[in-house]
């Protein structure tokens, strides 16, 4: 080193010059040298002329007679923004309706009220037949009596075991006749989905023409997916009220509910 060189100039030390590393990176960079960079143009996510007019009929009440163009393009995209948040939260909150525990080994089912549902059904069911039963017997020992003296209970009882027996010969006969057009049909041929130059999207087949299998000599097998669709209800946007403070004791979540 040089007597005059300083000892706390790292850059001298280590080999580096300043002036040339400087002179380089201009180089490199001169396209970018005297550009003027611009903002993208700010489109307005509602439409300026209703909002304007809205917010003038609002303001109007507090006594205010000017609304600056600033003041629409800022409510626009407070709007916007929170449209974005209300929907990222609501998806979220289907998302997580919509996911299956079953096949995971770290959940245990504890109880199932769908299977519950059916046996209530089943029994309701079981209960509405038997009094069917019933009835039909009640009815056909009316219809079988034969008493001369008949009162107009007897005689309504008799009458409705004939409608019973004549709608019974009319379904009867009615699946008499199913019957006998599906065998005269024959059986359903069911359509091969893996037939060559027949691809499916969307549960309907699109036929390939034949110049385009003549080249590969196989037939195509690529398969289409299908994009995830999340499906949001009134139920996750009701869920959604009740979490949030601003809305907890609206009344739009009173009149959501009524719904």
């Amino acid at each position: 080193y040089r007597d005059d060189d300083d000892i706390n100039d790292v850059a001298s030390m280590a080999g580096v010059n300043l002036n040339e590393e400087s002179a380089r990176i201009m180089a490199t960079s001169s396209d970018l040298v005297g550009t003027q960079i611009q903002s993208c143009k700010d489109e307005p996510f509602l439409a300026a002329i209703p909002l304007h007019k809205r917010i003038l009929e609002m303001a109007k009440k507090l006594g205010i007679t000017d609304v600056p163009a600033e003041v629409v393009t800022f409510i626009s995209h407070a709007t916007q923004n929170r449209l974005r948040t209300v929907i990222e939260k609501v998806t979220v909150i289907t998302q997580h309706r919509m996911e299956s525990y079953k096949d995971d080994e770290w959940y245990e089912q504890a109880t199932d009220v769908r299977s519950q549902l059916k046996f209530f059904e089943q029994l309701e069911r079981l209960e509405k037949q038997r009094k069917d039963e019933q009835e039909r017997e009640i009815l056909l020992k009316a219809a079988k009596s034969r008493s001369r003296q008949e009162d107009p209970e007897q005689a309504r009882l008799k009458q409705k075991a004939k409608e019973m027996q004549q709608q019974e010969l009319a379904q009867m006969r009615q699946r008499d006749a199913n019957l006998t057009a599906l065998a005269a049909i024959g059986p359903r041929k069911k359509r091969k989905l893996d037939s060559p130059g027949l691809l499916t999207i969307g549960g309907e087949g699109l036929g390939v023409s034949g110049g385009s299998q003549a080249g590969l000599g196989t037939p195509s097998s690529r398969q289409y997916a299908r994009q995830k669709i999340t499906r949001v209800n009134l139920r996750d946007f009701i869920f959604y009220m009740e979490q949030e403070r601003e809305t907890s004791h609206s009344l739009l979540l009173y009149r959501a509910l009524l719904k």
